[in-house]
């Protein structure tokens, strides 16, 4: 974790979440709560629960992911050998330990590790529902779904087709019976994930922080619009959203190629090949099998995952690398539960035996294609996969009859060693601080922005931290604590971006204008007059990276600038402070 730099803006809220249950609750930027989150609250709860037992440290904040890391391994190992037996579970639990992308998740604070947790609990609520037909499994998989709504908002729901689709087709009982369970279900997934939704559309504005990302302070526009229909087509102020700017919004990472570009390939796409060629074969297969066949319900269930992601990513606006981590369980799932019914046809013999040495060879030569825009990049790891995946595969494919079981099991080994050893070597390099992942979208390995500034000496590793101010923010704060004049707000700041770093540093009333774009209408120009007369406010820090609003206008127009050297600096850079007692 301690070259891993956390997210500034989620680190910030996070150390105000824990400080105020109102702000908690309402997932308040400030520990006052005057403005949200632009997201849900309930991504960042573990990690302000964490903070608020102990205390304000980078650890804390980081210490829920690590946490929903390892019990997704440990889950997707329970669910994956209940389906497809223990050789597939050990591969699949494998297969997501080492998946990139969700190794470097967990050195973060990025809400994604608990959505991910989530979908998995419901996928194997799903799974036992289908093969129990009962009321409370499947019961069960709607309150998950719904749990990870909070975390991720629209995202939780791109499972349902596929736990549809699979307890339709292979669950027991009568047609509409299984149509009136899963309505009744589906019910129950809209309720909770609502939930907050509904609480906050039922309070009134004035008890609550103003919604970030909406231009008309409504929950359902913040979900549905701001995180939602904005992200697609092109009307970025879809239900009354703010419109997102290169702050909030990627625009790259998108299209029916982005899973094997060069930067999201070697965070998550080592096991598509075998996969895909798993869910081929595992349908194909059991073609013929009873319509409750659990072999292949599974196949189709992680298989339906993996589509409607793949395909809502492609039609997407544009995608944070990071995103892809709820890729990894499907991806795991198909994959060990592929080796295992491809381990057991390759025992029973004839010409399905093929499909084993075959998936390993392919999987190897997968290995050299992700690797080969980045040639200087952990130099000894493809050697060693062709190696490994050319014995491996040649092994199995050249049983003869003196082959003794024991040198099966050795080729097998190989052969699954080969295909784990490049992500491995990926993963790994996050410790290292120059692959470490930049605070805003981690990756791992030589790519992105932040990798290529380190290399070439452009900038530092961050070192985001809790209640640790530098020199300059400690006279910053100094300054305006002393000058305060009881003030409910220590400050007024243009735009999380300029509020982030004090947020983090001390538990204080701050009214962030504009939220996290700085865009989002509040307050009015009015409301800040009002907020100054009342003596509630008496400084402002602007700031040039964001544009300007009625609200910051006004602060130029009736404020006083504050020179650079009262607050110990030697010129104002970026920012200005300005002292509006004179706009009393």
């Amino acid at each position: 974790m301690g070259h891993a730099a956390v997210h500034p803006y989620y680190a910030a809220a996070v150390r105000s979440m824990a400080a105020s249950w109102h702000a908690f609750v309402y997932g308040g930027v400030d520990v006052s709560g005057s403005i949200t989150i632009d997201k849900l609250p309930g991504g960042l709860w573990p990690q302000a629960l964490s903070v608020r037992v102990f205390g304000p440290h980078l650890w804390a904040v980081a210490l829920p992911q690590v946490i929903e890391g390892v019990a997704t391994v440990f889950l997707l190992h329970r669910i994956v050998r209940a389906w497809a037996g223990p050789l597939g579970a050990v591969f699949a639990a494998a297969v997501f330990a080492l998946t990139p992308v969700a190794v470097v998740l967990t050195r973060h604070d990025i809400p994604d590790t608990l959505l991910t947790l989530l979908l998995v609990l419901a996928a194997g609520a799903a799974q036992k529902a289908v093969r129990t037909g009962g009321w409370a499994p499947l019961l069960t998989c709607a309150v998950w779904i719904g749990l990870a709504f909070q975390a991720k908002m629209l995202q939780a729901w791109l499972v349902l087709p596929a736990i549809a689709l699979v307890y339709q087709l292979a669950a027991p009982g009568s047609a509409v019976r299984r149509i009136t369970r899963l309505v009744a279900a589906g019910a129950l997934a809209l309720l909770v994930s609502c939930s907050w939704l509904l609480m906050v559309w039922a309070t009134p504005a004035g008890s609550r922080p103003y919604l970030d990302g909406t231009t008309n302070n409504n929950p359902f526009t913040l979900v549905f619009g701001y995180n939602g229909l904005s992200r697609f087509g092109g009307n970025p102020n879809a239900l009354g959203a703010v419109a997102g700017t290169a702050a909030s919004r990627t625009t790259g990472n998108t299209g029916w190629t982005m899973l094997v570009n060069h930067t999201v390939g070697p965070q998550i796409a080592w096991f598509l090949p075998l996969a895909v060629l798993a869910l081929v074969l595992g349908v194909r297969w059991r073609r013929g099998e009873p319509r409750t066949d659990a072999s292949r319900a599974g196949f189709v269930l992680w298989g339906g995952w993996l589509v409607m992601h793949v395909l809502v990513f492609s039609l997407s606006n544009g995608n944070h690398g990071y995103y892809t981590i709820v890729l990894a369980p499907a991806l795991a799932a198909l994959a060990g539960g592929g080796v295992a019914l491809m381990w057991e046809q390759y025992q029973t013999g004839g010409p399905r035996r093929a499909a084993l040495p075959a998936a390993i060879a392919l999987s190897a030569v997968w290995a050299t294609v992700l690797e080969e825009p980045h040639p200087g990049f952990s130099r000894w790891t493809l050697p060693i996969v062709l190696m490994l995946g050319v014995c491996g595969a040649l092994g199995l494919w050249i049983r003869g009859p003196r082959t003794t079981r024991r040198g099966v099991l050795g080729a097998l080994g190989a052969g699954l060693a080969a295909t784990l050893l490049a992500p491995a070597a990926w993963s790994l390099s996050c410790l290292d601080p120059v692959y470490a992942g930049s605070p805003t979208s981690p990756l791992a390995g030589p790519v992105g922005t932040a990798y290529f500034e380190l290399k070439d000496g452009q900038a530092k590793v961050d070192t985001t931290a809790l209640d640790a101010p530098d020199q300059r923010d400690r006279q910053l704060l100094g300054y305006l604590q002393a000058n305060r004049s009881g003030a409910k707000y220590l400050v007024a700041t243009q735009a999380a971006y300029s509020a982030e770093p004090l947020l983090r540093d001390t538990a204080q009333p701050m009214l962030v204008m504009g939220g996290f774009t700085g865009l989002t209408p509040f307050p009015t120009a009015p409301q800040l007059a009002s907020l100054v007369s009342s003596h509630q406010l008496r400084f402002a820090l602007l700031t040039t990276q964001r544009p300007s609003t009625p609200a910051t206008k006004w602060v130029k127009s009736n404020c006083t600038r504050v020179p650079a050297r009262a607050y110990g600096r030697a010129a104002d850079g970026s920012f200005r402070l300005y002292d509006c007692a004179s706009g009393l």
